[in-house]
């Protein structure tokens, strides 16, 4: 893997590179698309090369479960077994710490929205029993699909990304919830950088991948959830190890991301890669680049699709609304995606109420198109000198009310 800067966002940390990788090349910023089990959900390959995207990852905790590592590498990896022609990436596994835990039968995600009184809010009442224990070798994991229990420790999730032979793959990390507090923030950040360091070995250890017979690039992770003193020390023990890039992943408060981003990435080393892990609104997408983010993934786009809610340029629509049944018009004029090109509001209200299959299929192409672009044309405003003046016109009218 290579990565090479070719312009800097004047007084900033933000840039334009080129990610070379053994499946070709990803031009950043860039939006990767999210197909957890080699899939990205309601598409094909050929929908998503339509639409633009040039890289795809997927989730190493749901691919070990189904079909299994096993099968991907006699498939000759995950690239070949999904028939994507371009670059792929694989998750640690990390997040599924956080989401089978902490967040099992809750609301809690991520990113810690806060009420009046600036205090974090909570989630609803989380199901009986936790699907994650977690230990200093590693975690046990109960299945969602049949309860069976698995067990992850940093050398079998870098053993299953080798098997899925993806061509950028993570260290196995704990993501942590945003309600946690300093002493657990601190605890799960150490072991996390403990656990780095036991990936990066199992990574050389195994050498290339076995299904596809490509040198994998191996990203670390930074955590530290939303305290500034723990970003910092999480971004300079990872970036002292001889990773290829890194991540930047964990809880976040809402309000205060981008400063937390800019805190990591002040530290990283600038000639290698960095990947915001799990976020891709709008918003957060210009904040993130702005300072020095390369990589984004997120599976809002798709998922809220799927509900009948789409990006437009003056904000969200709920297709859902009865305004739309019998609106004839494109769902953003200056929109140039299939569903745009060719299909009105009144025929994807439509759909959604007919409960058809083809209404989750065209919004995802739409809301995928609508993000994938967004970050083209970002990237494009930093060639041009422009990016001030281009976040400011699109956020103007992406936030009107």
């Amino acid at each position: 893997m290579e990565f090479k800067i070719i312009k800097k966002l004047e007084s900033e940390l933000g840039r334009v590179g080129v990610l070379k990788t053994p499946s070709g090349v990803i031009n950043t910023p860039a939006f990767v698309n999210v197909g957890t089990k080699a899939t990205v959900k309601a598409l094909t390959p050929e929908h998503i090369k339509e639409i633009g995207s040039q890289v795809v990852l997927a989730n190493t905790y749901h691919l070990y479960l189904q079909p299994g590592d096993e099968l991907m590498k006699e498939a000759g990896g995950l690239a070949k077994f999904m028939n994507w022609n371009g670059p792929t990436m694989t998750d640690s596994g990390g997040f599924q710490v956080f989401s089978l835990g902490d967040a099992w039968g809750t609301s809690v995600t991520k990113i810690a929205q806060k009420n009046p009184e600036n205090q974090p809010l909570g989630g609803a009442t989380p199901k009986s029993g936790k699907l994650v224990e977690i230990d200093e070798d590693g975690v046990d994991f109960r299945s969602y699909i049949d309860g069976s229990k698995h067990r992850f420790t940093p050398e079998k999730s870098i053993e299953i990304q080798h098997n899925i032979g993806a061509d950028i793959i993570f260290a196995f990390d704990e993501c942590t919830s945003p309600q946690a507090n300093f002493d657990y923030q601190k605890e799960a950040m150490d072991r996390t950088h403990r656990w780095a360091e036991r990936s990066l070995n199992e990574h050389r250890k195994l050498g290339i991948s076995e299904a596809t017979q490509k040198q994998q690039a191996l990203f670390g992770i930074v955590q530290g959830g939303r305290f500034e003193d723990l970003r910092k020390e999480s971004a300079k023990v990872i970036s002292g190890m001889d990773f290829d890039g890194f991540g930047i992943g964990g809880s976040f408060d809402k309000e205060d991301m981008n400063t937390a981003v800019a805190w990591v990435n002040t530290i990283l080393p600038e000639e290698k890669p960095r990947h915001l892990l799990g976020i891709g609104e709008p918003e957060d997408l210009f904040g993130g680049i702005q300072n020095g983010v390369d990589l984004f993934d997120c599976v809002a786009p798709t998922r809220i699709a799927r509900n009948g809610t789409l990006y437009t340029k003056n904000g969200k629509i709920n297709i859902l609304n009865a305004k739309y049944k019998n609106d004839f018009s494109k769902v953003d004029e200056d929109c140039d995606c299939a569903l745009c090109q060719n299909y009105t509001k009144a025929y994807l209200a439509h759909l959604f109420r007919s409960k058809e299959m083809l209404a989750g299929t065209l919004a995802s192409i739409h809301n995928l198109y609508f993000i994938v672009n967004l970050v083209e044309k970002i990237r494009q405003s930093i060639l041009d000198e422009s990016f001030f003046e281009f976040k400011e016109e699109f956020l103007g009218k992406y936030n009107k009310k």
